[in-house]
């Protein structure tokens, strides 16, 4: 009977291989878990805040907080492919691909200070003017049909390049140790909010506080990221776009599960 390798009796009997492939599994079920949390906790506290296009965002804290959670939820299940090849070229080094992850989500982080820094300025020097029926409506509107031209844009392509296709990224932006993974996940994270901005900027005209519209949005960069055809992802993505626009103008009450603010609430300010 054959004895068992040196590496393999470190690893439980198993080859570094496949001990590695199972440690990258691992990883991806990590991140799904992750985001499946992040709905749970969604679905139970974001129940009933629905306030349609423009919901307040509430106090800082608050806000940064859910926006963290919804993050991870909407987005790890189409990054953990990206992390699962990191994993595998960093090799032995354990913590490196969380780091990774954790990075990814530091740059949606400072997405989020971003969103809510204009929220806040708008909502002071706009006042009123973003209530739903005054400029909200048609503010709404446009932001989906700008979304749905920057769909088509090369800027987006670029962008959509590197999230589907992280292999050349990878190579070309590798950096070592605990630092470099950090650096590495939060450029990969800014090729991403490059990618996904305008969708998450459609979110806001549709309701950031909405599960359901959440949960199309991250439907949409899942399908732009993994489905094989890029180009019918990206038109299609357009055109679903395009026509939310087009009703948002002409008949918002035609869209399906859109919340329609009542007594013209205010839009995205404190």
């Amino acid at each position: 009977m054959l004895a068992a390798s040196p590496g393999a009796a470190a690893t439980g009997g198993l080859t570094p291989a496949l001990a590695a492939a199972r440690a990258r599994l691992g990883l991806v079920v990590l991140l799904f878990g992750l985001a499946a949390a992040g709905w749970w906790w969604v679905l139970g506290r974001m129940q009933g805040m629905d306030a349609g296009p423009w919901t307040a965002l509430g106090s800082f804290g608050f806000f940064i907080g859910v926006w963290l959670v919804m993050m991870g939820a909407m987005m790890f299940p189409s990054v953990a492919p990206t992390v699962a090849l990191y994993a595998r070229m960093a090799g032995q080094r354990r913590f490196a691909p969380l780091l990774f992850a954790g990075g990814y989500l530091v740059t949606w982080a400072a997405g989020g200070l971003i969103v809510f820094a204009v929220a806040v300025a708008g909502g002071r020097f706009a006042g009123g003017a973003l209530a739903w029926d005054r400029a909200g409506r048609w503010v709404a509107g446009a932001t989906l049909l700008a979304a749905a031209v920057y769909e088509l844009t090369p800027l987006k392509n670029v962008c959509l390049a590197k999230c589907r296709s992280p292999l050349g990224f990878l190579l070309t932006s590798w950096r070592n140790g605990s630092t470099g993974a950090l650096r590495m996940g939060a450029a990969h994270g800014a090729w991403c909010v490059g990618c996904c901005w305008a969708l998450m900027a459609a979110l806001f005209a549709l309701g950031i506080m909405s599960v359901a519209w959440m949960a199309f949005v991250a439907g949409l960069i899942a399908v732009e990221k993994i489905l094989p055809w890029r180009r019918v992802a990206t038109w299609g993505t357009a055109v679903l776009l395009l026509g939310l626009g087009v009703l948002m103008l002409a008949a918002p009450s035609a869209i399906p599960g859109l919340t329609i603010p009542s007594g013209g609430m205010p839009g995205m300010g404190m």
